[in-house]
């Protein structure tokens, strides 16, 4: 459909908003404390709606559209593992980490790893991090390039792309954590707006109400039960233990400034998840699927399964069913959500590569190390653009940087808060057998037993590494909180 300037103009508002705040916050930031973990002082409710529109943020909402479109609301279960995640980090790790706190400022994740074991973990640490959030804030464009490509004619999935690692890169290198935390509090309310009060009272309209969508689709698709338990374990040991090793919720601790908030925040993010946006997400992905059953897509060539990627399916649908002002309000609901995620993701992996890696070697006045962190962020939000260029899925990209960090760093991590005397050579060996070992499985692509996802069989190798290693390891001795 041709671009609408009511539609247009209301996206422009939007934008311009955002690089607003990202203006408003360059302005305030004078430390690296307030560029990585905006001063230590930021409220609870922010931080809560910041995280929930981090993790759900595009890609889980373009993802959640396609599972629904695939498999129906039973794919709401992949962010019921988001809960759990969310609420067994705030009971274990969040106290743990304070702990920590009062004896040194931190201000990313891997330089927990740096305390708990020493300065060669925390390296190899941030290593896998940037990588791993490279690979997400690359999944996040390409969603927003997906959903802007589907919904407008005459922008390409190229065009598309590069405009939004622009935007995103752009307010995030100015304004830092401050500008991410503020800015996704809006665009998280922007897209449950949207969902809630736009795209889910139109699209049900369009499709006939539920005699339409329910004689559409088959039961199977409005059943809790529509999948296999494996699936449920495989994202289960994917994203939960990503709520242990995230370097974007680290960020997101240390900016609650005390254990009371952190924690409030957490559980504040954990209800937002599930069921409020996993339902949310793969509603509108059943409606797309019962679109293209009645015929709606016809008119972009699309007649059948064969013919549809499943996560255009949710963007397709929006713009075949809104009438032009509401269009511009429900794609300014879904950017939000890439860019929510996208920025988060970019500062992550900004935070890892100055602090984390070139720090170690080379000290830095508090404002060179400002400065460069804002190059550093430029630069790999450039390569970010240039990742999702070769990639084709925004769930499978995601999920694999996921399963990358996962597979490296949670065994370290656990075991460095339970294991008395934990062995730096043990950690070592774990992170690099373990983020090898999936790395090897998913590149060339070899068939598991029991249909079980690679980061398992990563997860497994990092375990049984790091025990035996710290079993043959007795020269190390390291204090543990």
């Amino acid at each position: 459909m041709a671009i609408h300037w009511i539609d247009l103009s209301i996206f422009a508002v939007y934008i311009i908003g955002m690089l607003a705040i990202g203006l408003h916050y360059f302005r305030k930031n004078t430390s690296i404390d307030d560029y990585y973990v905006g001063g230590r002082s930021i409220k609870p409710w922010h931080i809560g709606l910041s995280v929930v529109a981090t993790d759900v943020g595009g890609g889980f909402s373009i993802g959640l559209g396609g599972l629904g479109f695939m498999i129906g609301i039973s794919g709401s279960w992949m962010l019921f593992t988001g809960i759990i995640g969310a609420w067994l980090s705030a009971v274990f790790l969040i106290p743990r980490v304070f702990e920590l706190l009062k004896k040194k400022s931190l201000t990313t994740f891997p330089e927990v790893l740096g305390q708990l074991f020493d300065k060669r973990v925390a390296l190899v640490a941030g290593i896998i991090s940037l990588i791993g959030y490279l690979g997400f804030t690359s999944s996040q464009l390409l969603a927003g390039a997906k959903l802007a490509s589907a919904t407008f004619s005459g922008i390409s999935l190229e065009a598309s792309l590069w405009l939004m690692g622009i935007i995103a890169v752009v307010y995030t290198v100015m304004g830092g954590m401050k500008a991410v935390v503020y800015t996704d509090t809006v665009q998280w309310i922007i897209l449950f707006a949207g969902l809630f009060f736009i795209g889910i009272p139109f699209g049900y309209n369009a499709l006939g109400g539920w005699e339409g969508i329910s004689a559409s689709l088959p039961a199977s698709h409005f059943s809790l039960a529509n999948i296999e338990t494996i699936q449920l374990v495989n994202w289960a040991i994917t994203i939960i233990p990503v709520w242990f090793i995230g370097m974007t919720l680290y960020q997101r601790m240390y900016a609650c400034g005390n254990v009371k908030s952190a924690k409030k925040a957490w559980f504040i993010a954990g209800v937002f998840e599930w069921p409020f946006m996993a339902f949310l997400g793969v509603t509108l992905g059943v409606f797309s699927r019962a679109a293209l059953d009645q015929g709606l897509f016809e008119s972009a060539g699309i007649v059948d399964l064969a013919s549809m990627d499943p996560e255009m399916g949710l963007p397709l649908f929006l713009a075949t069913v809104l009438p032009s002002g509401l269009m511009g309000l429900m794609m300014a609901s879904y950017f939000s959500a890439v860019l929510s995620t996208a920025d988060s993701c970019l500062m992550a992996a900004s935070g890892n590569f100055v602090a984390d890696i070139i720090k170690p070697f080379k000290k830095m006045e508090e404002k060179t190390e400002l400065r460069t962190s804002q190059y550093m962020t430029l630069l790999l939000g450039f390569l970010a653009v240039l990742i999702a260029s070769r990639m084709q899925n925004v769930l499978e990209l995601m999920l694999m940087s996921y399963a990358f960090m996962v597979s490296g760093l949670f065994v370290p991590v656990i075991a460095g808060f339970l294991v008395n005397k934990p062995s730096s050579i043990a950690a070592l060996s774990s992170m690099i057998a373990g983020g090898s070992t999936t790395l090897f499985l998913i590149i060339f692509k070899i068939d598991l037993p029991f249909k079980l996802d690679p980061n398992a069989f990563g997860l497994l190798c990092s375990a049984l590494v790091f025990i035996t290693v710290q079993k043959l390891d007795k020269s190390h001795i390291l204090k543990t909180t």
